[in-house]
């Protein structure tokens, strides 16, 4: 992404607005994070509690599933640990190789042990060098191998370990993902029924992400993605009726526009999705976004500008830095509501 094209111009994340630990952590209640609202009409400064009163009955927020794995695995007897990100069609699982200082190896060909007897055999590349196929021999489903010796992934700024709980949403139901869908991470139970109270309704859908590794703002490859029958028909329902939709999640607008067929109604599917959502393809049945605040030069960017117009996100990345919003998965959230609030 270069300069010229870049719906955020380049800017550099001061350290201090790095989220190192979970709000909670900070002394702030899963809700009491900060919500910079980003529309046509300029920002407005929130907290997250003020969501209801900022989307309208007949609004539907689309929410994803999936549960987050205890993904990264100490290699035995030697200084690296796995990444488990992918399980992909032929049964393989697409990892990536880290140091036990949490920073990024190249990895090679061959066979690491693993705790349990288990071995994760590296086969070939599967992006870039970065991410690789791997056989893995457990005796376990994958699934419960991570449940039993894994832990939660985190990269550098995230300076100690935390429970995996705290990396869970409300809405995880289905153990599958990589890393969290963190747009999620601030709903709590008093504001979802806050909520449905004020007419909004809730739209489930799944998608299982792969490690984002932050350093490599690479586009996305493959992930297993659902929509429900029921989802499909809210969503078609609500946009007749002149109800927006609101994603909650870039992993969330991947799986929806992913199910939109050619007469732009979104149909119940499922299987892997290798959509790349840019400004140039743009979005077909999302109407807002509510994410987290990205990387300099992060490619979830474009999927954003294709959201949200440019000037927009501007002004938001600007507000964020300028206010001292927080950035990665315990921090912050931004809603971008291009077509105005209320």
């Amino acid at each position: 992404m270069s300069v010229a094209t870049a719906p955020v111009p380049a800017f550099e994340l001061p350290p201090e607005l790095e989220a190192h630990e979970p709000p909670e952590a900070r002394g702030l209640a899963r809700d009491g994070v900060r919500l910079l609202v980003g529309s046509a009409a300029g920002v407005a400064h929130h907290r997250f509690t003020d969501l209801p009163g900022l989307l309208r009955a007949g609004d539907v927020l689309v929410v994803n599933t999936s549960g987050t794995l205890a993904a990264a695995v100490e290699v035995s007897g030697v200084p690296m640990r796995l990444h488990f990100s992918t399980e992909l069609p032929d049964g393989r699982w697409a990892v990536e190789v880290r140091g036990r200082d949490l920073r990024p190896l190249p990895g090679r060909p061959g066979a690491l042990e693993l705790p349990g007897g288990a071995t994760a055999t590296l086969e070939e590349p599967y992006t870039r060098g970065r991410l690789w196929a791997a056989t893995i021999r457990s005796g376990l489903p994958v699934v419960d191998f991570l449940q039993r010796y894994g832990e939660p992934i985190r990269y550098p700024y995230v300076r100690r370990r935390w429970p995996l709980a705290d990396y869970q949403t409300v809405f995880a139901t289905v153990p599958g993902s990589a890393e969290m869908p963190s747009a999620a991470r601030p709903f709590t139970d008093r504001v979802v029924t806050r909520l449905v109270a004020a007419g909004v309704q809730f739209a489930p859908l799944l998608l299982h992400t792969g490690v984002a590794s932050p350093e490599a703002h690479e586009r996305p490859y493959p992930e297993w993605f659902s929509v429900p029958a029921t989802t499909a028909r809210l969503i078609n329902d609500a946009r007749a009726a002149g109800g927006r939709i609101v994603a909650v999640g870039t992993t969330a607008v991947r799986a929806l526009e992913s199910s939109v067929g050619p007469d732009g109604r979104v149909a119940a599917r499922d299987g892997y999705t290798d959509l790349v959502v840019t400004p140039s393809r743009g979005v077909a049945v999302v109407d807002g976004l509510l994410t987290g605040f990205h990387e300099p030069h992060a490619s979830h960017l474009d999927l954003l500008a294709a959201v949200a117009p440019a000037p927009v996100l501007r002004a938001c990345y600007a507000a964020a830095i300028r206010h001292g919003y927080l950035w990665h998965e315990f921090g912050d959230v931004n809603l971008l509501l291009p077509g105005g609030l209320g």
